[in-house]
């Protein structure tokens, strides 16, 4: 049976904030329905207090986009709201025209599994306004949610200076749609292996599991309970130790693996999930190893997170494999993004981009004009520096970029500097032209782009500040803009290319 990436059986057309559609319906009904725009999708700090994040979820994203349609469902649903005078809030021709709608919009992005730093355009969508608005919600939940866990976890991993990360946070995930995007973000940003089976049903994610310790609680003696469960799963035996005495488990455990190889499995290993883990487990090793157990595993779990697994690092753990759950299922400590989804042009049929600039007292918060697309230049392999231009700059002669917040400081890009766009099409007119790479291929993406960036990066603590900034001439349009914007008489903000 074949299953979309999205798990649902429905039209998530209505997946949106009611103002997307109040805004649809108010541009219909003042007539600029017509009218074309381009809006970018971006964050403005790198999550975690850290150096980068992971592009993630464009492929539940072309999924939605190929899939929307507002059904008869939907637009009985819509025809019912009313508004505070009690009569309905969108006229019947309205609605006649969300229930024939087409996507016709263009979309490009910057792939999954990517290395990508704040107010760069991760998605651009350029098409009718309407169409373009209303999308605003879902591709935020989607990009928001999927690229943060996938940051999170690669940074656990990089933790685990290339030890398995088995992904066991179902139980603890929000919900049933959040755990099943972020088993799969989790093993884009490294994860060996998850817990979710649907996740492994539907991703095609290895699954990974044994018992639990009502397993060992509901036998009278915990090396009974370890030996009916080595019969039952000789191909599957890990065994949880910490049910009472930990370091009598791991001796109960080797006798259990002891009967296990006498009838020609090996034991796989032992877990500790609870207690002082660096200590357990380099008693736990000694046991093992003198007892003939030398590639016996030793998996923790316990609360574990990137500071956690560094520190027992230092302390010299002998651990094998780590257990991840709620600290990566739900991206501890920072429960969001923070990316937003920005208006940056608009014009009418047959007439020049008119650039839009959002204001703001924060500077972080004043966001960027034009058609955006995003050009990383390297440098003997390794990533040299971004720049956000407009599609119509020409940066052939080199170029200089300016920091966002700090315009004084500048870097000067040189001519035939080796580069590359990031932004690719995804849609256009509303058509398909990019195939989403499989989950593997994003996944050793993921490490091949981090390897390209200086360690200083890649740090957890007060990282390296990677450099990202605004073409010249991009920010001159830009400052031009924002001082119009100023003054008192003009009403509206707009410049023409």
């Amino acid at each position: 049976m074949a299953y979309r990436v999205l798990p649902y059986n429905q039209s998530l057309a209505l997946l949106t904030d009611l103002y997307q559609l109040t805004m649809a319906y108010s541009y219909w009904k003042a007539g600029v329905d017509g009218k074309e725009a381009v809006f970018h999708l971006f964050f403005r700090k790198n999550p975690f207090r850290g150096g980068f994040a992971i592009a993630c979820g464009l492929e539940h994203v072309v999924d939605y986009l190929q899939n929307l349609s507002f059904d008869e469902s939907d637009i009985v649903y819509l025809a019912s709201l009313k508004g505070n005078d009690e009569r309905p809030l969108f006229e019947r021709e309205f609605l006649n025209q969300l229930r024939g709608m087409q996507f016709k919009c263009d979309l490009d992005a910057i792939p999954e599994g990517t290395v990508v730093f704040p107010q760069e355009p991760l998605l651009r969508v350029q098409g009718p306004i309407i169409q373009c608005q209303i999308l605003e919600t879902v591709l935020l939940n989607i990009i928001n949610f999927q690229t943060l866990i996938a940051t999170k976890a690669a940074r656990i991993c990089q933790a685990a200076r290339g030890a398995p990360i088995l992904e066991f946070g179902l139980r603890r995930a929000q919900g049933i749609d959040g755990a099943l995007a972020a088993s799969r973000a989790a093993y884009v940003g490294g994860c060996s292996a998850t817990s979710n089976v649907l996740a492994g049903k539907m991703f095609g994610i290895p699954v990974r599991g044994t018992h639990a310790h009502s397993w060992v609680m509901s036998f009278d003696d915990e090396l009974e309970a370890f030996q009916v469960y080595a019969k039952a799963m000789p191909n599957n035996s890990v065994f949880l130790v910490d049910t009472y005495d930990t370091l009598e488990g791991v001796r109960k455990a080797v006798e259990a693996g002891k009967w296990l190889r006498g009838q020609g499995h090996e034991m796989i290993g032992i877990r500790l999930d609870s207690g002082d883990l660096a200590y357990l487990s380099i008693e736990a090793r000694k046991i093992l190893d003198e007892a003939g157990f030398p590639k016996a595993a030793i998996v923790a779990s316990n609360d574990l997170d990137e500071g956690i697994i560094e520190s027992l690092q230092q302390q010299g753990a002998r651990i094998n494999v780590w257990g991840v759950g709620t600290k990566l299922i739900t991206a501890h400590d920072q429960p969001a993004l923070g990316g937003v989804y920005k208006l940056s042009a608009i014009r009418a049929p047959g007439e020049e981009w008119k650039y839009r600039v959002k204001l703001s007292e924060q500077a972080v918060k004043v966001s960027n004009p034009g058609v955006l697309q995003v050009r990383r230049y390297r440098s003997g392999g390794e990533a040299l520096a971004d720049v956000i231009y407009d599609v119509q700059s020409d940066l052939s002669a080199g170029c200089v970029i300016l920091d966002p917040l700090d315009p004084t400081r500048k870097k000067e890009i040189p001519a035939g500097t080796p580069s590359g766009d990031l932004l690719v099409p995804i849609f256009r007119k509303g058509k398909k032209v990019y195939d989403p790479p499989k989950l593997e291929t994003i996944k050793a993406k993921v490490q091949q782009e981090l390897e390209a960036f200086h360690s200083g990066v890649r740090r957890f603590v007060n990282p390296h500040q990677y450099p990202v900034g605004i073409e010249q001439s991009l920010h001159a349009l830009k400052t031009e803009l924002i001082l119009k914007a100023r003054k008192p008489a003009p009403a509206g903000v707009e410049a023409r290319t």
